[in-house]
């Protein structure tokens, strides 16, 4: 499975406190999110609101990309949010 991330700006979404960001697999386009509680707990987010956001996220993309890339290759690619809980898990287990 290729898995390549455009170097998008990713969107806000206050209405749901995600941020979405595109992904590439296999060549096809691939809607991916982190919520604000992601960012807040693992990246450094101040807040929710967009500047603390995409700050926190422009901050660690390498990270946020590594972790969506492992969990696109778990679920097979379907669209996916990247929560909190998952990041804890993944930066335990398989982060470098």
């Amino acid at each position: 499975m290729q898995i390549i991330f455009p170097k998008e700006t990713p969107e806000y979404s206050g209405r749901e406190l995600t941020l979405a960001f595109p992904a590439m697999v296999d060549g096809e386009r691939v809607e991916c999110m982190i919520t604000a509680e992601a960012l807040e707990d693992h990246f450094g987010a101040a807040s929710p609101r967009i500047e603390d956001m995409l700050g926190a996220f422009s901050n660690h993309r390498d990270r946020i990309e590594a972790a969506t890339r492992r969990l696109l290759s778990e679920t097979r690619a379907q669209c996916l949010v990247l929560r909190s809980g998952y990041v804890r898990f993944y930066e335990a287990n398989w982060r470098n």
